[in-house]
Order: C-alpha cells, then sequence, then structure tokens
C-alpha cells in the first residue's frame, strides 16, 4: 500500500466556498439521467444565478456533448467545484490523506489510515460548517441506516450537516477484501435535494 498525506489547504478552500451557498434550492435540478448541451446550459444558469462561480469556458469549436450531465465552475478562491443536478463535490487532487494501490493484507492499514485522518477532516469541516447534524461510524452495528437508510453503506465514518436544499456529506470509504479496495481517502460531497 502507497499513501500520500498532504496539507488540507485546498479543501479548506472548497469547503469555505460551499460553507458560502446559503440555499441550495435555486441549483438543484432534475436528479435524473438527462444529458447534453440543454441539461448542461440549464445547470449552469442555474449555478451562475445562485453563485458567483465562474463555468468552465468553452474552447473554440469545442461542444457539449450528448453525454454529459454535469459543469465545472471555478471559484473566486481557485477551488473546483463539480455540479450536477442533484451533487456537488469539490476537485482537490492535492489535499489530505489517501491510500492506494491497496492489496489484501493492506485493509487494517488502510483503516487505521482513515482513522488517524479522520478527525483532523471533521475538526476543519466543523469549522467552516458548524457542528455536525450527524456523526457516526462502523464500529457502531447500526451505523449503515443511523442517519438514513443506506447513508452508511459501504463507508467507515459518515458526518452530515443540513443546509436549506442540501446535505453536506463528510465520509470515508470502507476498504474491503472481497471486493478489492485499491483505494481509499476522506471526501465530502453535497447532496442536493
Amino acid at each position: 500500500m502507497k499513501t500520500q498525506d498532504r496539507s488540507l489547504d485546498e479543501d479548506a478552500l472548497a469547503m469555505a466556498d460551499l460553507a458560502e451557498v446559503a440555499d441550495w434550492t435555486p441549483i438543484a435540478g432534475p436528479d435524473d439521467d438527462a444529458s447534453g448541451e440543454a441539461v448542461v446550459r440549464a445547470l449552469v444558469h442555474r449555478v451562475m444565478a445562485a453563485t458567483n462561480w465562474k463555468p468552465w469556458p468553452l474552447e473554440a469549436g469545442e461542444v457539449i456533448g450528448p453525454e454529459l450531465a454535469s459543469w465545472g465552475f471555478t471559484t473566486p478562491r481557485g477551488s473546483t467545484i463539480i455540479v450536477f443536478g442533484g451533487l456537488a463535490f469539490a476537485d482537490c487532487p492535492d489535499s489530505g490523506w489517501s491510500a492506494y494501490e491497496i492489496g489484501p493484507d493492506d485493509i487494517q492499514a488502510a483503516e487505521a489510515g482513515l482513522d488517524a485522518h479522520w478527525p483532523d477532516h471533521l475538526a476543519l469541516a466543523t469549522q467552516y460548517w458548524g457542528q455536525p447534524d450527524y456523526v457516526g461510524d462502523d464500529s457502531s452495528p447500526t451505523f449503515e441506516d443511523e442517519w438514513e437508510e443506506g447513508a452508511g453503506a459501504g463507508r467507515r465514518h459518515l458526518a452530515v450537516w443540513l443546509r436549506p436544499g442540501a446535505q453536506y456529506q463528510l465520509y470515508s470509504n470502507r476498504p474491503t477484501k472481497d471486493p478489492l479496495t485499491t483505494a481509499v481517502g476522506v471526501n465530502y460531497s453535497v447532496y442536493i435535494d
């Protein structure tokens, strides 16, 4: 197993950006399988009307493909936020702890790494989003359905913040041998109602 342990600076900027969205309701769109130019353009207009984020520009001759259902935005802090009709997440590839190339004999080491780094991520999220409405982990026999049905499935840790029109979820995936989990880290997403 290999690991990366980087500062949380990128996550701090992105969490601050997400915290500034007071109400996600105007951003919400159909959370379905629709895709294509009309879906993406409507999404871009909703996000631009509700935030000060700038959409990724199209290059000369570039078109929005029929398979696209999301778009990226750059915030004034320089964060990249990817938005779908029912989901948003920050793209922070150089932030935080992660483990990769996990082998079958590395599961306990991956769990220990997640457990060691979870408190720092939770403290950072709490700094920007306030006290969570829920915090749990897979040591509880009822964890999988404690927050809501299936919310803890496949996760080792979970914290949830309720916001108008959305839930912010900070989580880590549970490493498993079968099927083999090859990478883990602490992530966060905005589930838009």
